[in-house]
């Protein structure tokens, strides 16, 4: 995984980890997130939740300092507020500064994704979500497919209420074997606002990166805008007219952002 080039790492703690071997993996938490850093990656880690063995895995990784905790199934604000300060009280114990520690809700069932906002509110660590893919497909009881229809107004609105609360969303993980099938789902989600994608497969880091990073056709595009409309501002001009679009303040802006990105 260290090798995939993708920015952050998880080690999963909740489904992905058979219950009898759940010590094990915590023995391993502080030399994994060695190992990611130093290849320039930030190590997070998804917990159990607070009603399993949410307490104990919080008080075996925070010690190892991961930059994120990943909550699954998040669903209230309250839910929150009792992560806040179950992670308050273990960075006390391992004498590190309070709040240094992100929160990063994963929401995968209908209500996590409706309450997102109340989410996000609850706590100050909180600066990105997840949006979850199999299990809320599941919630849903909708049929699971590669085009992901099923989970179609759950993206749009989760980047919507995202957006409202300030905070980053991270696009549901392509969880087929296809890379041209991940790559097309994130060129699609980047087109709805996403900037950030989740995913389960190493081999699809690279198509997912060059999906999500414009290409230079779109930048000399984005340029020509930036150059019109700057030029129709200096003639006193509202906007400008670039390929039969209108360019005016929002689209410009835009274009900047797009031109800014790395």
């Amino acid at each position: 995984m260290s090798a995939s080039r993708a920015d952050v790492l998880i080690q999963d703690l909740e489904d992905l980890t058979p219950p009898p071997r759940r010590d094990e993996a915590r023995s391993m938490t502080a030399g994994l997130f060695a190992r990611w850093r130093a290849v320039g990656a930030c190590a997070c880690v998804r917990i159990n939740s607070l009603h399993e063995d949410g307490p104990l895995d919080i008080s075996r990784v925070v010690p190892a300092k991961p930059d994120f905790i990943a909550y699954p199934k998040a669903a209230t604000a309250s839910e929150m507020r009792e992560l806040d300060r179950a992670i308050t009280a273990g960075e006390k114990q391992a004498g590190l500064p309070q709040g240094g520690i992100g929160v990063l809700p994963v929401c995968e069932t209908a209500l996590g994704v409706v309450n997102v906002r109340e989410i996000a509110a609850a706590s100050p660590r909180i600066r990105y979500a997840l949006l979850g893919a199999e299990d809320l497909a599941a919630d849903l009881m909708a049929e699971r497919s590669r085009e992901a229809v099923e989970l179609d107004h759950a993206r749009r609105r989760f980047v919507l209420e995202c957006r409202a609360a300030g905070i980053e969303p991270i696009d549901a993980p392509y969880t087929f074997t296809d890379v041209e099938g991940a790559a097309q789902e994130a060129r699609y989600v980047r087109r709805l606002g996403y900037r950030a994608k989740s995913l389960v497969r190493p081999d699809h880091t690279m198509a997912i990166l060059a999906a999500l990073i414009p290409s230079e056709a779109e930048k000399a595009h984005a340029q020509r805008m930036v150059e019109a409309f700057e030029a129709a501002r200096a003639r006193g001009e509202d906007r400008a007219l670039v390929d039969d679009l209108w360019v005016e303040v929002p689209t410009y802006l835009n274009a900047k952002r797009l031109l800014a990105q790395p």
